[in-house]
Formats: structure tokens, sequence, C-alpha cells
């Protein structure tokens, strides 16, 4: 009797070997919309470094430049000459503004940071620090103004995202580089592995370039990498 229930018992199933090595190999479903939202990640993230490496060189230049000021702290500005600086860094920061409209430029934030202390600075009568902070605050300016030329914003195509400085790049390896943002624009040249490069936009995976020689096009953002400060 128990013989015969065994046998009408079914045997407990089991996964086909060949079977379950199949699925572990199955190749994990990607998803192209996270993986472009992964790729403006990491292109930000390159914005942001550069962005602090600038502002950090900006800084130490104006700690050299205030020691500098104090060692000839008799050599006073007039009151009329303080007015007259402080007058043209409003006008430069100003200029500054309306040109960059929405753009997140961390030299008029700068500019204007200098230029609030040079009011101040005026307002106690101390006209030398008005001089100094003025021109800081219209050299800020001018470089504001050469980043924004940095990328006729005119001629943006659809998509295109300037960063907020000019990033200063290198390829990782042999590249194509392409007469616009894909595979379907036709090459224009090509760059070797460790050649200098600086990005000015991006749009999705593609970034807008410049080589050493000034020569314009698209590479794609595997392609390069964030250059060493002071690297050559």
């Amino acid at each position: 009797m128990f013989l015969a229930v065994a046998a009408c018992q079914k045997p407990a199933t089991e996964p086909d070997p060949k079977t379950a090595a199949d699925t572990s190999h199955q190749a994990p479903v990607r998803d192209p919309e996270q993986d472009r939202r992964m790729a403006q990640l990491e292109l930000q993230n390159m914005e942001r470094d550069a962005e602090v490496e600038a502002l950090q060189q900006q800084l130490d230049d104006a700690r050299a430049e205030v020691v500098r000021a104090m060692a000839k702290v008799s050599t006073l500005a007039t009151r009329a000459e303080a007015a007259s600086n402080l007058a043209e860094a409003q006008v430069a920061v100003q200029t500054l503004k309306t040109n960059a409209g929405t753009a997140p430029l961390p030299e008029l934030a700068s500019a204007n940071q200098m230029l609030r202390q040079a009011s101040t600075e005026f307002d106690k009568g101390n006209y030398g620090g008005v001089v100094y902070l003025s021109n800081q605050s219209k050299n800020f300016a001018s470089e504001g103004q050469t980043r924004l030329s940095s990328v006729d914003r005119s001629t943006l195509r659809a998509g295109e995202v300037p960063f907020a400085i000019p990033l200063s790049l290198h390829t990782t390896g042999h590249a194509n580089i392409r007469s616009g943002p894909g595979t379907t624009f036709k090459v224009a040249y090509t760059l070797e592995s460790g050649a200098d490069v600086t990005a000015f936009s991006y749009v999705d995976e593609w970034v807008r370039i410049t080589d050493s020689g000034d020569r314009s096009g698209w590479i794609h953002r595997t392609l390069i990498s964030r250059r060493a400060a002071g690297a050559r």
C-alpha cells in the first residue's frame, strides 16, 4: 500500500540547471532616461569642480593683492577718485548682470560682493580700500563677460546647456570630433588620447569643445575627463 501511494505521488519539480544558468546570465534592463540623467550629473559635477577651482584661485589672488595694498597703506586715494571707481564698478556689474540673464555666473556673485564691500568702505572714508575693492569688482565683471562670450547663445542648439564657466578637460582615448551632437553628424577631425580641450556646453551626452588649435566640434562625454589645475 505504501509503495502504491509513493508511486502515485509526483516528484517535486526542480529547476532545469540549463534554464537557471541562462536566466542568471540575462543582462539587466537599462533605463535610457536614467542613463541620460546620470550623464548630465557627471557633466554637472565636472562643472562644479571647475567653479570651485576658479573661485579658490580668485580668492588667493585677492588675498595677495590685499597684502600688497596693506604695505602701501600710507598712499591714500581721494574721495573723488574713490567715487569714480565705485561708479565704474557699478556700471560693470550691472552690464554683466543684464548680459548674463539667468546664467549662474560665479564671477557675477564675486563682483557683487566686492561692490558691496566697496560701498561700505566708502561710507567709512577708506577711499584707498574703495579703489582696491572697486577694481576687484571690475575684474570679476570682466572675467564674467569673457565667460559669456565663449558661447554665442544665439547659436545654441535645441536642448543645449552652457556651462557656467568653460571646463579644462582632456581626451581619454582616440576620439572622433563631430560637427554636431550625435553619431549622425560627420567627423570634423580626430584627437588622440590626452589631448587638451575646453568644453563650453552640452546636449545630452555630447559636449561642445574646442581643441588647442581653436578647432570646434562635439565629443561624446565618455571620451573626456577633468584636467588637473595647472596641468600641461
